[in-house]
């Protein structure tokens, strides 16, 4: 008798939950466009995931030169980080918007208790929706992260000058278990969330819960114009001390007062701008009471008052992202065009000249140098190349200057009587380093291997060569006049130019070269003015496997050049063309990844965040439009109505970080002076219009179809 009563009661068991299961199906299949943001967000959430933690396993990552190896692995783990930090963001947004559905349904899961259904058939219904839900989006996001990573191939062997010659189409088992797992810990999380939430609900709570709306928050017109203006005067300050005074900030102290008048300021711009628009339209009676003008701006004036804080973080995040995207884009871009013109030649080499007895290191700490390193700080570079075992034949094109300093000749004495006004507008700049001095013959010699401009002098001038922007500008100013006279090696020596000219001797990723005094070959530079000597070089081979070979002989410790002059205390720096390259690539690499990777996700948190909000106000409001169509308004009047309400909502935001972005990305030009410029900043621009049109443009259709949707239920 027992087991008939346990099969009949498992039976039971087994039938309210297929019940329960096809309910949660129907539910899903009659809500779906309420479940169309919540969609789009996993979908997104989980390809994006998928992508940039499949980078490891993709095809270009094998194709790399061995060199790289270790920039990958870098990247590699940064996305790592990051990644870590993109599972909270996703996992709050899942959360917040899991909420907005859960509060959508109030209504429905009280007629269910009504009916006699417990709290926890209730959450196993949302938990089923939820799986299934789930389960749809990660396979659906994942399948569209898997064709898109391959895409992510090809330009990851773009940025690291891969071979794709045997590009195969590539699925990562790893990111795919992590991608995942990942998502499983978000849904736990969210289903914990649900149950919390279900238990807490109340049947009257539940069955008046559309009838409950915001409360309309009204702010007095004058206050919210003088506020308004008040903001505005906050930001156009902030605006001019990260545009204007640039060069008096410092990162790490300096920043701190803008970056809090910028918060302050939005905040402020936000809270204001309901009151400021009202009155402003108000004013203009033809536009204010035509069509539906006048229900358009009273609602947005309503959610502006009640989402100030909201639609700060949405339009410093979508700030973020322009900005982001755009400087890091223009950044790689402006390397690379500099990488071409800033390594002309393989090899670069320099030895300090004239060592003393004893001199105190970069660290303050006191040197003593024996006597052969005095001795071999006479010779030039190849004799010491050669007595510590290389073979100077696999050198071509060799050539050898010495570059010459003289200890009064500081840039502070170069600029003259300009000095004090250049020191307060640039205070944070060293002035007592002295100038470098090259001989006119010795540069020209340079300028032709590397196919640059010569240059030609009378026997009393000079020429400042300079091509950092910045050091230019400051360079010029005290170049201007005409009377900028120098005392070199006991002569007075005026300048040709009344302004810098363009050229360099170091290589580098980008024009970095802050200062070269060209003096006459007549000048008396004498020997103990010599304070270094410099090497330029191309390797004497014609293949590349060659090319690696002489590379290491330079770059690897264990060659037996590099041991012998660690043996013998002989310090020789120097960098490559090769290493150059492959460093800046991997470090543009790293940028440009990391900077999409956050900038995509705070494009999407922006987006939700939006979306949300004006589903819950369709649905909190539903009501008014009601009353529109009672008073006679049609459904393509409420459609246009309710699209231009939307579309202000998603444009101010958007429109206030654009400003910002102006200004932040003339900041950054500033501070990477030198390596991004502004004529690279186009391309930039236009693909980071691209990327939020086409996720910001998704969400407002999928806001504006969700909400046409929710105002006209009945």
């Amino acid at each position: 008798m027992m087991c008939y009563k346990n099969t009949k009661c498992d039976k039971k068991k087994i039938l309210d939950n297929f019940l329960i299961i096809k309910l949660a199906i129907k539910n899903m299949t009659r809500s779906i466009k309420d479940y169309t943001i919540y969609f789009l967000t996993l979908v997104l959430g989980v390809a994006i995931f998928y992508m940039f933690n499949s980078l490891d396993s993709q095809q270009a990552m094998l194709e790399v030169s061995r060199s790289t190896h270790e920039m990958i692995t870098l990247l590699i783990s940064m996305l790592g980080f990051v990644s870590a930090f993109v599972a909270i963001v996703l996992g709050l947004l899942i959360v917040y918007a899991n909420n907005f559905l859960i509060n959508r349904r109030k209504k429905e899961f009280g007629i269910y208790m009504m009916l006699g259904m417990g709290k926890t058939q209730i959450s196993k219904i949302i938990l089923i929706e939820t799986i299934f839900v789930g389960i749809i989006s990660l396979i659906i996001g994942l399948i569209i992260g898997i064709f898109s990573s391959q895409f992510m191939s090809i330009l990851v062997a773009k940025l690291f000058e891969a071979d794709m010659s045997e590009f195969q189409f590539i699925f990562s088992k790893d990111s795919c278990i992590k991608t995942c797992v990942y998502f499983a810990v978000m849904y736990i999380a969210v289903m914990i969330f649900n149950s919390i939430t279900v238990s807490k609900y109340k049947l009257i709570n539940l069955l008046n819960a559309t009838k409950k709306n915001e409360k309309v928050k009204i702010r007095n017109s004058f206050l919210a114009i003088c506020v308004f203006f008040i903001g505005v005067v906050i930001l156009g300050y902030a605006y001019y001390i990260v545009t204007v005074k640039t060069n008096t900030l410092r990162v790490e102290k300096d920043l701190i007062k803008p970056i809090l008048m910028g918060i302050i300021g939005t905040v402020t711009i936000f809270w204001s701008l309901s009151g400021f628009i009202l009155l402003t339209i108000q004013k203009m009676k033809k536009i204010y009471l035509r069509n539906t003008n006048m229900f358009v701006l009273r609602q947005i004036n309503n959610k502006i008052n009640t989402t100030v804080a909201s639609m700060s973080v949405i339009c410093i995040m979508l700030f973020m992202t322009i900005t982001i995207l755009s400087s890091s884009l223009s950044l790689r871009n402006s390397m690379q065009k500099d990488l071409i013109e800033m390594t002309p030649v393989d090899l670069n080499l320099e030895k300090v000249a004239n060592l003393p007895e004893t001199y105190k290191n970069a660290y303050g700490k006191e040197i003593q140098t024996t006597e052969e390193q005095r001795k071999d700080s006479k010779l030039l570079i190849s004799e010491t190349l050669k007595n510590n075992g290389l073979d100077i034949n696999i050198l071509k094109d060799i050539i050898e200057i010495p570059i010459y300093v003289q200890q009064d000749l500081t840039i502070e004495k170069f600029l003259g009587d300009k000095f004090e006004e250049i020191d307060r507008e640039f205070p944070y700049l060293i002035y007592s380093t002295p100038e470098k001095i090259i001989k006119l013959s010795d540069y020209n010699k340079i300028a032709e291997l590397y196919g640059i401009e010569k240059y030609s002098l009378n026997n009393d001038e000079y020429i400042m060569i300079c091509d950092f922007d910045n050091q230019v500008q400051i360079r010029n100013r005290a170049l201007a006049d005409g009377n900028n006279i120098l005392e070199i090696a006991g002569k007075k020596y005026k300048s040709k130019y009344n302004e810098c000219k363009d050229g360099f001797i170091d290589m580098s990723t980008s024009h970095t070269n802050i200062g070269i005094l060209v003096v006459p070959d007549s000048c008396n530079l004498t020997d103990d003015m010599k304070e270094k000597y410099f090497l330029v070089a191309n390797y004497n081979v014609t293949n590349e496997d060659d090319k690696e070979e002489v590379e290491k002989l330079f770059t690897d410790s264990s060659s037996k050049l590099i041991q012998n002059l660690t043996e013998n205390g002989i310090d020789i720096d120097g960098v490559t063309k090769i290493s150059i390259i492959e460093s800046s690539l991997g470090l543009t690499t790293i940028i440009i990844f990391i900077a999409i990777y956050l900038g995509l996700i705070f494009l999407i948190a922006s987006s939700v965040i939006l979306a949300l909000k004006q589903l819950t106000d369709s649905s909190d409001n539903k009501q008014r439009y009601t009353i529109l169509r009672k008073i006679g308004c049609d459904e393509k009047m409420i459609n246009k109505a309710l699209f231009r309400q939307i579309g202000i909502f998603f444009g101010m935001p958007l429109m206030l970080a654009i400003i910002h972005s102006i200004f932040g990305i003339q900041f950054a030009l500033n501070v990477l002076s030198g390596i991004a410029k502004a004529s690279e900043l186009l391309p930039s621009i236009i693909l980071t219009v691209f990327i939020i049109g086409a996720i910001y443009g998704a969400y407002f259709i999928a806001t504006y179809w969700g909400s046409k949707s929710i105002i006209q239920e009945e």
